[in-house]
């Protein structure tokens, strides 16, 4: 473990707590990804954005159509319309299996798989599909997410080859040794590790017609006070680039390049930053409702279309938490059931219409999909909370890497505090501390880097077509003139170095 850096601790929590206020007004201020400054028809695009969750692809082009003819359309309504038939593409991307295909693919790994089998656990929803124009199609991961879902079927497996997940995934002697520093250090942010990042975004050979300039967006990190510091460039690919400002809540590097016939087009940027481990020992007896703030205020409110109180959220929020009234306990409560929805991989985000409502229901949900839905359930309670998300990395020997989302929420007298329910809650060994069960209530390692402190935001420089993510930012995005470059032409990859203990480079 790196060497621990000397704090100035009076002036450093005072720069901290300037550094916190500027963020908070930064993610107040900056404008929402969809169509932030067009009016848009909701009476138009709501029942369109409808039908097209109920599978009426055809009733949905039919409406889209004859609204997109009227004259004197909004723009911003125009390209809400575009983005739903847009929407409709990218569905039957991800939905591209029949039920022949799913149990074929299942068959593989069950050989002895019968049909009575694989209907009781379709019947069950564990494969998740749509019926599309009277077609029941499959998403394309269902056949591998069963795996995830059914000991039943695990249990049935030829091979029995184990599911693997993140390393942060149980409890290991790194969440110890964060726990133990914080305490025995009596600060929160402990640690720190300096880290040399490469990130590269390939476009698909022939992609766009040779010669054309394709843009590209890269996640950057910006300097997140006790969590990521001393940010600074290193070099990119091509070498003219463009950074967000600090200020950026999805912040990232712009690149362009021209695009050469039978070649890949191949961006990456590298820089180094410093990491810091958090953990808040949190008292329960000592936290306290919240007198939001108008600075809090938003972190308590919905934000369409993710986060919303919808009749059916509130129902499951009182079954919850019943009648409890401390906020951290309610806190717990919530982790704890939203933690409990099985882990599964996702369908793409932009083709999800309510994200929350959708984990809720689901039966499961990845990262992104379980950090909205706790966030909607915590800010139903009147606890802030907010977003943020980036990638996550190994130093094991595994170079094992991912993209994820996790968030914080805002506890009194402690402050924002960070949590993970996809990592979730862990499981103290015997002669371990049982605080170390909420370890990610309260705690965060340090084997991630955070590209966003929000969901939803314009890049700076904005791009001109549709996001291929519109919520999240952490494979990168690229475009050209004639469009969006969708993610089944891009491919993304992460490779990291660790370095001696950092000298206080400065952010550039």
């Amino acid at each position: 473990m790196d060497t621990l850096l000397p704090v100035a601790s009076g002036i450093r929590r005072h720069a901290r707590g300037l550094r916190l206020v500027v963020t908070l007004l930064a993610l107040l201020s900056a404008a929402p990804l969809a169509f932030a400054g067009n009016a848009i028809n909701d009476k138009v695009v709501t029942p369109i954005i409808a039908q097209i969750d109920a599978g009426h692809f055809k009733a949905a082009e039919a409406e889209i159509a004859g609204a997109l003819a009227q004259p004197g359309l909004p723009a911003g309504t125009r390209d809400a319309l575009a983005f739903q038939r847009e929407r409709m593409r990218r569905i039957l991307l991800d939905f591209t299996l029949g039920a022949d295909d799913v149990e074929a693919r299942v068959r593989k790994q069950i050989p002895g798989l019968t049909d009575a089998e694989f209907a009781k656990w379709n019947a069950a929803g564990l494969f998740e599909h749509q019926v599309i124009d009277g077609r029941t199609l499959y998403f394309k991961r269902s056949p591998g997410n069963l795996f995830r879902l059914s000991p039943e079927a695990v249990a049935r497996r030829a091979v029995q080859t184990p599911i693997t997940d993140g390393p942060m995934e149980t409890l290991n002697d790194q969440q110890r040794a964060i726990y133990k520093a914080a305490l025995a250090e009596h600060r929160s942010s402990v640690l720190p590790r300096r880290l040399r990042m490469t990130q590269t975004l390939t476009v698909d050979a022939d992609a766009v017609p040779a010669g054309e300039t394709v843009r590209a967006w890269i996640p950057y990190p910006r300097a997140v006070p006790g969590q990521q510091e001393d940010i600074r460039y290193v070099a990119s690919v091509p070498a003219q680039h463009r950074i967000a400002p600090e200020s950026a809540p999805q912040r990232t590097v712009y690149l362009e390049k021209a695009a050469v016939a039978g070649r890949k087009t191949v961006f990456s940027i590298t820089y180094e930053l410093t990491l810091l481990a958090q953990y808040h020992p949190i008292d329960p007896d000592r936290v306290r409702p919240e007198n939001i703030t108008p600075e809090l205020a938003p972190f308590v409110a919905e934000r369409a279309p993710h986060i919303v109180f919808t009749d059916a959220m509130r129902k499951f929020s009182h079954e919850v938490v019943g009648d409890e009234k401390n906020p951290y306990r309610i806190a717990q409560k919530l982790f704890a059931a939203v933690d409990r929805i099985p882990w599964a991989g996702a369908r793409e985000y932009s083709t999800i219409s309510n994200i929350s409502d959708y984990a809720l229901h689901a039966g499961h949900a990845d990262c992104g999909q379980q950090t909205l839905l706790l966030i909607t359930l915590l800010r139903l309670n009147g606890i802030p909370a907010r977003w943020q998300s980036g990638m996550v990395y190994s130093d094991d020997g595994s170079r094992y890497s991912n993209i994820h989302d996790w968030g914080y929420l805002y506890l009194p007298p402690y402050g924002w505090v960070p949590m993970d329910v996809t990592t979730g809650r862990l499981h103290p060994a015997p002669g371990d501390d049982k605080a170390l069960e909420w370890f990610y209530l309260g705690g965060l390692d340090n084997w991630r880097i955070a590209f966003n402190d929000d969901f939803g935001r314009r890049f700076q420089p904005p791009k001109r077509h549709f996001r291929s993510d519109n919520v999240d930012s952490q494979r990168g995005e690229a475009e050209w003139r004639g469009g969006n470059i969708y993610f089944d032409q891009l491919d993304y990859d992460f490779d990291w170095q660790i370095l001696p203990a950092a000298q206080g480079h400065g952010d550039k």
